[in-house]
């Protein structure tokens, strides 16, 4: 297998690749945007994805451009068609909030105002079908997903269908809301975040086949369980407590208790998983971000 080239550039290297981009976001979009126990403030979001925003801007401009040179030398009417990037990582490593910060950026370019972000969550297999398949307590591995819903979902977003349906996911209920969906409709971008979007195989279309850009998430495995943990605490008094919650039984344990049973968890599940099937994909993503213990981006990997 060869191995990928990268250009790799340190934080302050990398900041100076915003040039002037203007920074659109302030200080209460920031806090909107902030994941549970997920660093970010105003200069990470400067320094880290001011640059990043303007890289996907260079390249969405170029897609564009591409896409409209083929519609000429075909004589059809000019398509919309979304520029897709995927965003991979582990549980807890903060993905959904660069997601959302990215999101929120790339709205703010003019040639680009309408971008959706959309998480593999809900392409989940319900829990009746995990539990009947006795596979539930390995939620979140290429098997427990809807593998050939998600392909075709973005398969028909690269064709540029309009209208998009989108599975709905409860974290409350911890399971897809049956007959509950969102509707997608005609993106400029489309960002498709999940642990496993990167995967890809020997035979058949995988859903990285379809990305026009990818980005992995990585940090050092102790820190993304220190988060985990960090993580389990706070939905432990948040999310966990209310009377419909999954996972209501973990809303009483003590400090003590509730540390062993997510340590337990990260060691029995989304560590196996990480190692086994979302590592391996890191080297296929367009740009790798490189997270210290504190969630700041300390390294930038751009593939050439």
């Amino acid at each position: 297998m060869v191995t990928p080239r990268y250009i790799d550039f340190d934080a302050d290297s990398w900041a100076q690749l915003r040039a002037s981009t203007p920074l659109t976001l302030n200080e209460d979009d920031v806090e909107k945007l902030r994941g549970i126990s997920v660093h970010l403030d105003i200069e990470m979001v400067q320094d880290a994805f001011l640059p990043l925003s303007r890289l996907l801007n260079l390249h969405v401009q170029g897609s564009q451009l591409l896409a409209s040179v083929t519609d000429t030398f075909l004589g059809t009417p000019p398509r919309k068609i979304p520029f897709i990037i995927g965003m991979a990582g582990s549980v807890a490593v903060g993905k959904s909030t660069i997601s959302r910060v990215l999101e929120a950026l790339l709205s703010r370019w003019p040639q680009h105002p309408k971008v959706d972000l959309v998480t593999t969550d809900g392409f989940l297999h319900p829990n009746a079908y995990l539990e009947e398949r006795g596979i539930l307590d390995r939620k979140g591995f290429p098997e427990s997903y809807d593998r050939r819903a998600l392909l075709e979902f973005v398969s028909k977003a690269k064709a540029g269908d309009e209208h998009l349906d989108v599975p709905v996911y409860s974290h409350i209920q911890y399971d897809v809301v049956q007959g509950e969906h969102r509707v997608v409709s005609s993106p400029d971008i489309l960002i498709v975040e999940g642990l496993n979007v990167l995967q890809a195989g020997e035979h058949g279309a995988f859903v990285s086949d379809y990305f026009d850009f990818s980005i992995f998430v990585d940090a050092d495995v102790d820190d993304i369980r220190r988060w985990y943990v960090e993580r389990f605490l706070e939905l432990k008094s948040t999310a966990f407590a209310q009377p419909d919650a999954y996972f209501r039984r973990y809303a009483d344990l003590s400090e003590e208790e509730a540390i062993d049973v997510a340590t337990k968890i990260w060691e029995g599940i989304n560590h196996v998983n990480l190692v086994e099937n979302i590592l391996p994909t890191r080297d296929r993503a367009t740009v790798i971000l490189e997270k210290a213990p504190d969630h700041t981006i300390e390294k930038v990997r751009l593939r050439r």
